[in-house]
């Protein structure tokens, strides 16, 4: 008799992220598919990585002794509210752990990043899912969504994969309507990258509330995908829950260096942030200019939908591959006919382009 899993919610895990056809297609040159920095890390980080690998043979002993005052002191914060990990996946699969069970809910926005339903599958919880507006969260549906089994409410600002975001002013009105046995768990991985003036910052809220969490990474403006590296921000008791959850040393020392270095390099970050701006702007124009919809995004990269079944999501996005053109398409059905594209160099940009806009012609 085969051994039976503890949880009978990890059978509702599904995979968020679609694959396409690589046998026999030349590998991809150009990787628009994963929302990294195509500007890659601050020449201070890798340095320091490289430093740092003088101890590779030892273990980097109470992470959040070493990087929490970094973090507290760059930005602002008050160090007892914050806690760090493996990414902000990380920190978001153990706030599932310690707040959700059996009988729980976990409320989200049904288009919003998918790989966080399978957080609470993994703990036997619940998720309820509530309509958006084209893509962007409706505060009003997840206010309707709210129950006395609600335990997170979870809202990625701005979201992936569709790049929308909320307004202080709304995510106010959502917090105001919770109860205080719910938890609300911000997603900002996107923040540095939003220049909408309405937006608020996550840490903002976090400091007038005893139930709101913010989870930042440093895999995306950075450029530190590899390293691995998250933060949390939020009341000091659920500091201390998720803090309890970690492993026993959840960071390499090399990644704690490239990201303590990284923060001091404000000016590859200013330049990251210009250089995405403009790509964003361009390429939503050129694909808007060849009769696509662009759903307005506030991050890294830009969701656009393939309007006729004869050329598909996902024959666009074959054709890209075979052209050694990585993007994206997501497994979930809301999805089907959109591909993601991250934004990258001036000259990949023109590269997708004219792809696409062949692609549309031998297809018209």
């Amino acid at each position: 008799m085969a051994v039976q899993r503890a949880k009978q919610g990890i059978e509702r895990i599904k995979p968020h992220m679609l694959v396409g056809q690589t046998d026999g297609v030349p590998p991809a040159s150009v990787l628009l598919n994963s929302n990294e920095s195509a500007f890659g890390a601050s020449p201070l980080a890798r340095q320091a990585a490289r430093a740092a690998m003088a101890g590779i043979e030892r273990y980097l002993e109470n992470v959040d002794n070493v990087l929490v005052p970094a973090l507290a002191c760059h930005f602002g914060l008050d160090p007892a509210r914050i806690t760090t990990g493996q990414g902000s996946d990380d920190l978001l699969a153990r706030l599932a752990r310690g707040y959700l069970g059996p009988g729980t809910e976990l409320l989200r926005s049904a288009n919003s990043y998918l790989k966080v339903p399978n957080y609470a599958h993994a703990n036997d919880a619940d998720v309820v899912s509530v309509a958006d507006d084209n893509f962007k969260p409706s505060v009003d549906a997840l206010i309707a969504g709210l129950t006395e089994r609600t335990r997170i409410v979870y809202l990625a600002n701005p979201e992936n994969p569709a790049g929308t975001y909320l307004g202080g002013a709304e995510v106010r009105k959502l917090h105001a309507a919770m109860p205080v046995s719910a938890l609300l768990v911000l997603d900002c991985a996107y923040e540095e990258y939003v220049d909408a003036p309405d937006y608020e910052a996550g840490h903002v809220l976090v400091e007038e509330a005893d139930n709101v969490v913010m989870c930042r990474t440093f895999s995306k403006i950075y450029g530190l995908a590899g390293a691995r590296v998250g933060w949390l921000y939020g009341p000091e008791d659920v500091v201390d829950t998720v803090r309890r959850l970690a492993l026993t040393f959840p960071i390499a020392t090399p990644s704690v260096a490239a990201v303590i270095a990284a923060m001091e390099d404000t000016a590859h970050v200013r330049a990251t942030y210009a250089a995405n701006l403009e790509g964003r702007t361009w390429l939503t124009r050129q694909l808007t200019d060849l009769g696509l919809e662009v759903i307005p995004s506030q991050t890294n990269f830009v969701l656009v939908h393939m309007p006729d079944p004869a050329i598909s999501a996902k024959a666009c996005e074959a054709a890209l591959r075979q052209q050694g053109i990585a993007i994206r398409r997501m497994a979930a059905p809301a999805y089907e006919d959109y591909i993601r594209i991250t934004i990258g160099h001036a000259a990949d940009m023109t590269l997708v382009r004219d792809a696409i806009a062949r692609f549309l012609e031998g297809n018209a």
